[in-house]
């Protein structure tokens, strides 16, 4: 029985040392030392052994045993190490290479270009005052000389939520709202915000559009002051080249109002299909603010006086890129949006 013992060990440790997998390496723990293994099998035999013969060959069998074990246990350690190297092989990152280059976005044009308007009028020493798109009828119509049953309300289609209560249609009632705040103070804003009307969308139209309007009130401010202060407006954002004329026009809350015309931004005032062969292009509307207007909010037009202008945001950025359709701004095309990251 010892030589069998011996022999066992011999084979078994040859095989062991050829092994190239945990797998196999299992199959061999169980072919020489499990329950039905050859081991088992050799030590049932001890029951024919004398007295003095059992002691000899259980020691010559935990001897083999042990032996056994040990490869088992290095190769198991040899083939841990093996599968954690591979394993930090292919987690390891090179922090020498190039980051992956990530799609990044870039300023909305319409908000790029209210950036700009408000830049060049904080530059003017304005600055900017906003209020609620939910305005009461007060603040945006009778508080600008726009009383119930005025047949000038019908010229701004509304979104009413009650009687009393709807959509601003334009952001002249913050102009309301900071002059009942100043309480006879001079005042120098801009209001930029979204307004609401019922207008269907098309090339040049949309029920909800960006808006920033201009307030100045004090003593002696006339309208040469006005029209000074939009032609460095049109210069700062069309260039210095681009000049503005006024024609008369009509508005409820100020007295004399204008349209304000600026230089065609594609022929240069010569004439082309853009501005229909006039070489003007319409770019806001203003005028000396109302003196029922001034009254309702709380300054004596006897004192004081003021101006007031309004634009469109989106007619300013269709203007100063050439875009042609005013939906390009809402659609969310990635194609149209992304010529602007780089501008």
């Amino acid at each position: 029985m010892k030589e069998r013992l011996e022999g066992l060990r011999i084979e078994a440790l040859a095989e062991l040392e050829q092994v190239q997998n945990p797998q196999t390496l299992n199959d061999l723990r169980v072919k020489y030392l499990g329950k039905k293994g050859a081991l088992t099998e050799i030590l049932r035999g001890m029951g024919g052994l004398s007295a003095e013969e059992r002691p000899i060959i259980g020691q010559v069998a935990n001897d083999v045993r042990a032996a056994i074990e040990a490869v088992i246990e290095q190769k198991q350690e040899t083939f841990q190490q093996e599968e954690t190297n591979n394993r930090l092989r292919a987690e390891t990152i090179d922090v020498t290479l190039p980051g992956k280059a990530l799609p990044t976005g870039s300023v909305h044009p319409l908000n790029k270009v209210a950036q700009e308007i408000e830049d060049v009028f904080i530059g003017l020493g304005y600055s900017i005052a906003e209020g609620p798109e939910v305005e009461t009828d007060y603040y945006n119509f009778e508080a600008l000389n726009l009383p119930k049953n005025h047949p000038a309300r019908d010229m701004q289609d509304s979104f009413y939520i009650t009687d009393d209560i709807l959509m601003r249609t334009h952001t002249s009632p913050v102009q309301v709202r900071t002059m009942k705040e100043s309480k006879g103070a001079p005042i120098k804003v801009i209001c930029p915000g979204k307004v609401y009307r019922r207008d269907d969308d098309d090339a040049t139209h949309s029920f909800q559009f960006n808006q920033i309007e201009g307030l100045v009130i004090g003593r002696n401010i006339r309208m040469s002051d006005l029209k000074g202060t939009l032609l460095q407006f049109v210069q700062q954002m069309f260039g210095e080249q681009a000049q503005i004329r006024l024609r008369p026009s009509f508005f409820p809350f100020t007295e004399p109002s204008a349209e304000v015309d600026v230089t065609c931004v594609q022929c240069g005032g010569n004439g082309c299909r853009m501005c229909k062969q006039t070489g003007w292009l319409e770019i806001l509307g203003c005028g000396m603010v109302h003196p029922r207007v001034l009254e309702m909010g709380g300054y004596d037009p006897e004192e004081v006086s003021g101006f007031a202008f309004g634009m469109g945001v989106e007619r300013i950025a269709l203007l100063k890129y050439g875009i042609d359709d005013i939906r390009h701004f809402y659609t969310n095309d990635l194609r149209f949006l992304g010529q602007f990251a780089r501008m």
